[in-house]
C-alpha cells in the first residue's frame, strides 16, 4: 500500500532572493512611509505659522510675529538630544520596530495638542505656552524617529543597495513637507479664503496630521525587526548608555562634523525659504507656496539619484561635491535670489541650490550608520545628530530672521557659508564609509 507523502515546496535560489527583496521593500516603504508622517506633522508648524503667528503673538509688525514663532519652532529642537537619547537607547535595547511605533505616537498627540490650542485672545500667555509645550513633544518624537529610521532603513537594506534605499529618509522627510505645503496650497486655492485660514483654518493641517501619525502606527506594528540588531541581541551584553557611546569619541564628533553644514544648508532652504520668498523677495502667498512645493519636488527626486550615485562612487565624493559648491556658492545664490521678482527665476535658483544640497541630505542617514556597531547604533546616529541640529539647523531661520530684523539680512549669507566650509574640512579628512562601513550583512 502505498503511503502518501507531504508535499514540502521547494523554493529556488531566484525564489528565495525575490521573495527577500519584497520584504525589505515593504520594510522600508512601511518605515519611511511613518518617516513622513512624522515630518509633515513636524512642517506644518513652519508652512502655516504665516497664518497662526498673529493668533498666539500679539502685535503688529509680522516680522516680530515670524520670529516669536521661529523661536518656538527652534524650541523643538532644543529638546532633540533627549529624544535621541531616549529612542536611540530604546532602538538599540528593545529594538527598532519598538522605538518607531513609540515616536510616532508621540508625535500624534504633539499635532492634536496644535490643533486644539486656543488663542492668545481666549487664554493670554497660556496660549503660547502651550504651543511651545506641543513643539516640546514633538522635538522629543523626531529626535527620536531620525536615529531609529535611519538605523533601520540602512540595516534593513541590503549592501550593494545601501545608499539607494537608505534615501528615501530624506524623500519621505521632504515629502513630509511636501505634503504640508501641498496642504496649504489646497486650503489657500480651493476651500478656505485668507480670512478663514488665519481664524480657524490653520488648525486642519494638524488635525490631519494626527489622524495620519495613527495610520502610521497601525502600519508599524507589522514591521519585522532587523538581523542585525537579533544578532547583536544575542551576542552581547553591553547595554546602550551614554558610558558606551562615549567609546567612539571619533565617530562622535564625525557625526557633529559633517552634520552641521549640511543641517544649516537644508533648514535654509525649507523651513526658512517660505518666510524668505514672502518677506524678502516679496513673492504673492500663491507665488510663494508654488515655488516652495515646486522646488521640494525637485529635492525630493534628486535624493534615490544621489542615494544611488553614492552606491557606485562612494559616499566621500557627494561630500566633498557638497562642501565645495555650497562654500563657493551660496552667497551668490542667495544674493541672486534676493534681488530677483520673478518666481520662475526664484524657483530656478532654489533647485540649483539643491543640486548643491542633496550631496548630503541624500546619504547623510547612511554616513551615519555605517560608522556605528550595532549594539550603539541607534543612539550613535541619533544623539549627537540631534544635538548638532538643535544647535545648527534649528536656529537657522531664528538667526536668519534676527539678522533681517536688525538691517543686515546678508550676514546670514556668511554664516551659511563659514558652517559649510568646516563641514568641508571633516569630509576631506574622514574615510569613505561604503568602504569601511561597520554593517555587515
Amino acid at each position: 500500500m502505498a503511503t502518501a507523502t507531504a508535499h514540502v515546496p521547494v523554493h529556488t535560489p531566484g525564489e528565495t532572493a525575490r521573495a527577500d527583496m519584497r520584504r525589505r521593500i515593504r520594510a522600508i516603504f512601511v518605515g519611511s512611509i511613518g518617516n513622513l508622517v512624522e515630518w509633515y506633522d513636524f512642517y506644518a508648524y513652519a508652512a502655516f505659522a504665516l497664518y497662526f503667528a498673529g493668533s498666539f503673538f500679539p502685535g503688529t509688525d509680522p516680522v516680530v510675529q515670524q520670529l516669536n514663532a521661529a523661536v518656538l519652532f527652534a524650541v523643538g529642537f532644543i529638546v532633540r538630544p533627549i529624544g535621541g537619547w531616549l529612542f536611540g537607547r530604546m532602538a538599540d535595547h528593545y529594538g527598532r520596530r519598538r522605538a518607531l511605533m513609540l515616536s510616532v505616537l508621540l508625535m500624534c498627540f504633539g499635532s492634536l495638542l496644535i490643533a486644539v490650542t486656543p488663542t492668545y485672545a481666549s487664554i493670554g500667555m497660556m496660549a503660547p505656552a502651550m504651543l511651545g509645550f506641543a513643539r516640546i513633544v514633538q522635538g522629543l518624537s523626531l529626535g527620536g524617529e531620525y536615529g531609529a529610521s535611519a538605523t533601520y532603513l540602512s540595516e534593513v537594506a541590503g549592501e550593494k543597495h545601501r545608499g539607494f534605499y537608505s534615501s528615501f529618509q530624506y524623500v519621505t522627510l521632504i515629502g513630509g513637507q511636501l505634503c504640508a505645503i501641498l496642504v496649504l496650497l489646497l486650503l489657500q486655492q480651493v476651500f478656505l479664503t485668507p480670512a478663514q485660514l488665519r481664524a480657524w483654518g490653520w488648525r486642519i493641517p494638524f488635525a490631519v496630521g494626527a489622524l495620519l501619525a495613527l495610520t502610521a502606527l497601525a502600519m508599524r506594528r507589522n514591521l519585522h525587526e532587523t538581523e542585525e540588531f537579533v544578532a547583536a541581541k544575542s551576542t552581547t551584553t553591553t547595554k546602550p548608555s551614554l558610558r558606551v557611546l562615549m567609546q567612539y569619541p571619533r565617530e562622535v564628533l564625525l557625526v557633529v562634523g559633517l552634520t552641521m553644514g549640511g543641517t544649516t544648508a537644508f533648514y535654509t532652504y525649507t523651513t526658512y525659504m517660505q518666510k524668505f520668498l514672502k518677506l524678502s523677495v516679496g513673492l504673492t502667498d500663491m507665488q510663494t507656496t508654488i515655488v516652495t512645493g515646486g522646488s521640494l519636488l525637485f529635492a525630493l527626486a534628486l535624493q534615490p539619484t544621489y542615494g544611488a550615485l553614492s552606491d557606485r562612487i562612494g559616499r566621500k565624493p557627494l561630500l566633498i561635491w557638497f562642501g565645495v559648491m555650497g562654500t563657493l556658492l551660496t552667497i551668490p545664490l542667495l544674493d541672486a535670489l534676493q534681488v530677483t521678482k520673478s518666481g520662475l527665476i526664484a524657483f530656478v535658483l532654489i533647485c540649483g541650490a539643491w543640486l548643491i544640497v542633496a550631496g548630503y541630505t541624500s546619504i547623510n542617514a547612511v554616513v551615519k550608520a555605517e560608522l556605528f556597531p550595532t549594539h550603539i547604533r541607534a543612539m550613535g546616529v541619533a544623539l549627537p545628530y540631534a544635538v548638532t541640529v538643535s544647535i545648527f539647523g534649528g536656529t537657522a531661520e531664528s538667526i536668519a530672521l534676527w539678522f533681517k530684523s536688525i538691517g543686515h539680512e546678508r550676514w546670514f549669507y556668511y554664516y551659511l557659508t563659514a558652517v559649510i566650509a568646516v563641514s568641508l574640512l571633516v569630509y576631506v579628512g574622514m574615510r569613505d564609509t561604503k568602504r569601511h562601513s561597520t554593517i555587515r550583512r
